[in-house]
C-alpha cells in the first residue's frame, strides 16, 4: 500500500512522502512493516519529527470522530537538501486492544483503520493520507466468532465505543461492539447481542451483551457476561458448546442479577462456568466506565497468529454468507474510507 503527499505546509515544490507498507494485513500484537520514503523539493527543508500512527472512527454518544490511538517517532530531527531521496524503515507493533476490521477476507462493515503518516516541518504539522489496514483476528477471536455464526447468529455491524468497561483491564480508551441479530433459538429471550474482545498477551476477555426482550408489564433491559480465555485455547475443538454455554449462562441470570450491576471490581461469583471457563463478572445496569486514557502494553507475539485461511474453505464461506446477509439491514454502517479525507469528513477529537 502506497500513499503520496504534497506537503501542504511548504507549498508547491516542497519535499514529498510515500509511505509503503510490506504487508497492510496484521493482527492483534504483531507488528506491520514499512517505510516512509522521502524526496526533496526545490529547497533544502528540517525536518523536525516523523511519525507514524494508528487512526479509526470512534464514537461518543450520538456523535463520532477521528482517534489516533497509537503512535510512534520513526525519525528525530534530520535536513534534507534539494531533491534529496531518503527512506526511513520502520516497525510499528500493534496493540493487542486493536479493533478487528476484517474476518476471512471479509470487511467488517462500521470498522475503518489507517496508518497515517505525519511530518513536522518548520514548525508546521502535516498529516498524511490514510493508507487502510486490515485487521485480522487471532486465532482464538477467529473460533469464537465462528463459533456465533455456527450457532445461527448474523452480524449486523460493528463500531467502537469510547469507554472503559468495568472489571476488564484496558489499555486503550475505547472498546469494539460487535453486533449480531439473534439467533432463531435464542429470539424469545433476546433481539441482538453485542460481542466485545479485551485482548492482552496472554489471552481475551469476552464480554457480552444480550439484549434481553421484555414481556408483559416487564421492561426489556441489557444483561451482561464475561469470561476469559486463554490464546492457548484456540485449537480445542468444541467451540461452538462453549459459546451456546455462556449465553445460556447470561440469559439465564437475567432474573437474578437485574437489580445488580458489577461488582466494585467487575468480578461475580467465584468458581467456574460452563466447559470450565470462570464467570468473572456478570450484572444487568452499566457496561462502561468514564473515558480515560491510558499507554499501550505489548507482550509477545501469540504462537499461531500467522496470517493465512485458517479455518477451511467451509468457515470462510460461512462467514461470508453471515456478513452479506446483512447488508441491506445495515447499509447505513458500511461506511469506506473516505478516499483521504480522514473517514468520509468525521471531525477529530
Amino acid at each position: 500500500m502506497v500513499f503520496k503527499k504534497m506537503l501542504s505546509a511548504l507549498g508547491v515544490g516542497g519535499p514529498s512522502v510515500d509511505t509503503v507498507l510490506a504487508n497492510p494485513n496484521t493482527r492483534p500484537g504483531l507488528a506491520l512493516d514499512g517505510q516512509v520514503n522521502l524526496l526533496g523539493g526545490d529547497a533544502p527543508a528540517s525536518i523536525e519529527q516523523i511519525a507514524v500512527g494508528l487512526v479509526t472512527r470512534v464514537e461518543v454518544g450520538e456523535q463520532a470522530g477521528v482517534m489516533e490511538f497509537h503512535r510512534q517517532v520513526v525519525s528525530g530531527p534530520l535536513q534534507l537538501v534539494a531533491k534529496q531521496a531518503l527512506s526511513i524503515p520502520f516497525q510499528l507493533p500493534m496493540p493487542w486492544e486493536t479493533p478487528i476490521t476484517a474476518v476471512y477476507g471479509q470487511r467488517l462493515h462500521g470498522m475503518s483503520l489507517g496508518l497515517r503518516t505525519e511530518l513536522a516541518v518548520a514548525r508546521a504539522v502535516d498529516k498524511g493520507d490514510l493508507d487502510e489496514i486490515s485487521v485480522h483476528p487471532l486465532p482464538v477471536q477467529e473460533r469464537i466468532l465462528e463459533a456465533f455464526l455456527q450457532l445461527g447468529f448474523r452480524f449486523k455491524k460493528a463500531d467502537l465505543e469510547r469507554g472503559l468497561i468495568h472489571g476488564v483491564q484496558q489499555m486503550l480508551p475505547f472498546y469494539q461492539e460487535i453486533e449480531f441479530f439473534a439467533a432463531p433459538q435464542f429470539a424469545q429471550s433476546i433481539n441482538e447481542l453485542e460481542l466485545t474482545f479485551v485482548t492482552n498477551p496472554h489471552g481475551v476477555d469476552v464480554v457480552l451483551e444480550c439484549d434481553k426482550r421484555g414481556g408483559f408489564l416487564v421492561p426489556g433491559q441489557d444483561v451482561f457476561g464475561r469470561y476469559q480465555v486463554p490464546h492457548t485455547d484456540a485449537e480445542r475443538p468444541d467451540w461452538m458448546q462453549v459459546v451456546d454455554g455462556w449465553l445460556q449462562e447470561t440469559i439465564g441470570r437475567f432474573g437474578a442479577l437485574r437489580s445488580q450491576a458489577f461488582g466494585p471490581q467487575g468480578y461475580g461469583p467465584a468458581g467456574y462456568g460452563p466447559a470450565g471457563y470462570g464467570p468473572q463478572g456478570y450484572g444487568a445496569a452499566q457496561k462502561f466506565g468514564h473515558p480515560q486514557r491510558g499507554g499501550v502494553g505489548m507482550g509477545g507475539i501469540v504462537a499461531g497468529a500467522a496470517l493465512g485461511a485458517a479455518g477451511g474453505m467451509l468457515a470462510g464461506h460461512m462467514i461470508g454468507n453471515a456478513f452479506d446477509g446483512a447488508d441491506e439491514e445495515v447499509a447505513e454502517a458500511a461506511g469506506d474510507f473516505g478516499g483521504g479525507e480522514d473517514f468520509g469528513g468525521f471531525e477529530e477529537f
